[in-house]
């Protein structure tokens, strides 16, 4: 895998022997899982927060900050306090049907800017991880979809990202930048605006209908445990840099199967309704990941069957 434009960095490519990392997004979905999937391969974290977060509700041991990415003095001027030797950058909009289309580029585009900028000025050239999203492929694509497949996003969300992972060209001779591409993915503590967790939540709450969108799209659904070891595992690899990574469990599960699976294992049925206002306009047909490329740098993955994350989930008090 080519690492263009790196020749002339400082440092950043080795092994890292300091173990000092930011967490963007830490109080999100996704950070909360890899703050402690981190603590375990030996990293002392400081996380970024959106202004306003309730700090205790972080949990764990990590070092938080209030920091709004959009704010560019402010995001150096908190990047100089930790100088961090690895990043993983987690902060966005990380929903296609955000209501408001400048926020979506104004984080996940400016924002991200902000902060590679704020890391180039360190001059310690930390290994830095910039999460986009599987949104950003064809959707016309149908087959396993692997890192080379084309690109052409269908929504704003999409197009952020795919914006945003341009970025890497502008930061390469400063910063040895990866850029991984997650599929779907979901477990405890994900907010019911997403399906699954609304699904999740119907059926403990003994409802007998649900009412949903499209439910014969065909998605490649992770867990987030699993996803977190990924982000992890990744960070410590220096031949990931330069590259772009699928993190996906490769294997395609219709949405209608995923509702038969989490019925049976809570043991009940439940009427799944159509509305419209939950079928989003240019839905994606079939996402699908490879994550042989993945699994080239990292090693091997073993991602738990859908039926194992939904049981999960149910079971979680």
């Amino acid at each position: 895998m080519p690492l263009a434009g790196l020749a002339d960095l400082p440092e950043g490519l080795g092994p890292l022997t300091e173990r000092r990392i930011l967490l963007t997004g830490a109080e999100g979905f996704t950070g909360r899982y890899l703050a402690q999937s981190l603590a375990e391969r030996g990293w002392q974290a400081h996380g970024f927060v959106r202004p306003g977060t309730d700090l205790a509700r972080v949990g764990g041991d990590m070092a938080c900050v209030p920091v709004d990415l959009r704010d560019s003095a402010a995001t150096a001027e908190a990047v100089a306090s930790i100088r961090p030797d690895a990043v993983i950058h987690l902060a966005g909009i990380s929903s296609p049907v955000h209501g408001s289309v400048e926020e979506i580029y104004a984080t996940n585009l400016i924002g991200t800017r902000h902060l590679l900028a704020a890391l180039a000025e360190l001059g310690s050239a930390p290994r830095t991880i910039l999460a986009s999203s599987a949104n950003v492929y064809d959707a016309g694509l149908s087959g396993l979809i692997a890192e080379d497949a084309p690109v052409a996003p269908v929504n704003d969300y999409g197009v952020s990202k795919l914006a945003m992972e341009s970025l890497r060209g502008v930061f390469a001779a400063r910063l040895p930048i990866v850029v991984t591409r997650p599929f779907n993915y979901t477990g405890v503590g994900q907010s019911t605006r997403f399906v699954i967790p609304k699904i999740i939540a119907a059926l403990r709450a003994g409802a007998d209908s649900v009412e949903l969108g499209n439910i014969d799209v065909y998605r490649d659904w992770s867990d987030v445990r699993f996803v977190s070891d990924c982000y992890a595992r990744l960070v410590d690899c220096p031949a990931a840099v330069g590259g772009t990574f699928n993190i996906c469990s490769g294997v395609a599960v219709s949405l209608r199967e995923v509702i038969a699976q989490a019925c049976a294992a809570a043991g009940r049925t439940m009427e799944i309704r159509f509305n419209p206002q939950f079928a989003r306009a240019n839905e994606i047909p079939r996402l699908w990941g490879d994550h042989g490329r993945l699994a080239g740098v990292i090693g091997p993955l073993a991602p738990p069957p859908i039926a194992e994350t939904l049981r999960w989930m149910l079971e979680s008090a």
